[in-house]
């Protein structure tokens, strides 16, 4: 089995970590060092995240969080977050992420043009727009959480939590929003037999 593998086989959602148990700082740089270099759609990397390591902020972030102790026992706690506005067709930002790769001025215009109407229908509605950005999120996420387990790094994905109140407690500014959170640690219980259907339940050869 590669390695590649062993590591999907050892990761799972912890819901259990050793509260005395601390992430190298070596090894959570690289973590966040593979969110960096995650791949998004049309480059635009919408995500920004916050790494709460305050014990009061946790302990706030809790209540908003379902009272799921992962939230204070991981090691590292990383939230997702989007600026929505930014992203939007037409921005100084989306501009200058098309910029970045050297292109003519002509070039840039029509990649602009591109992103404009593929974005368009997409941020004319909210919703829609928070949704696109939030997948951006979950690719750099199992990144992040595949790349851990290859270091014996647990993690748990936590989509239970109350998203304004969240937002409200981290004091983000307007059209900022939580897409997902994730723990980072080390387990104290040994997983549960992992569960997946067999590839001749979820493959289809056309």
């Amino acid at each position: 089995m590669s390695e590649f593998l062993k590591a999907m086989t050892f990761r799972h959602a912890c819901k259990a970590f050793d509260t005395e148990k601390q992430i190298p700082s070596e090894q959570f740089d690289s973590i966040l060092e593979v969110l960096r270099t995650s791949p998004s759609s049309f480059g635009m990397e919408p995500w920004r995240v916050i790494v709460v390591r305050n014990p009061n902020l946790r302990k706030a972030l809790k209540s908003a969080c379902w009272n799921q102790n992962q939230i204070t026992e991981c090691s590292e706690l990383v939230i997702f977050t989007t600026d929505n506005d930014t992203v939007r067709s037409d921005t100084p930002y989306v501009r200058k992420m098309f910029e970045r790769r050297g292109l003519p001025a002509e070039a840039v215009d029509t990649y602009m043009g591109v992103y404009k109407n593929y974005l368009e229908p997409i941020e004319a509605d909210e919703m829609l727009l928070e949704n696109w950005t939030a997948k951006q999120c979950y690719i750099a996420l199992a990144n992040m959480m595949t790349y851990a387990a290859t270091l014996e790094i647990d993690s748990c994905p936590i989509e239970g939590f109350d998203k304004e109140e969240v937002e409200a407690i981290l004091d983000l500014e307007y059209g900022h929003s939580v897409a997902v959170i994730c723990a980072f640690g080390y387990r104290v219980k040994a997983q549960s037999e992992q569960k997946r259907l067999e590839l001749k339940q979820i493959v289809e050869y056309r």
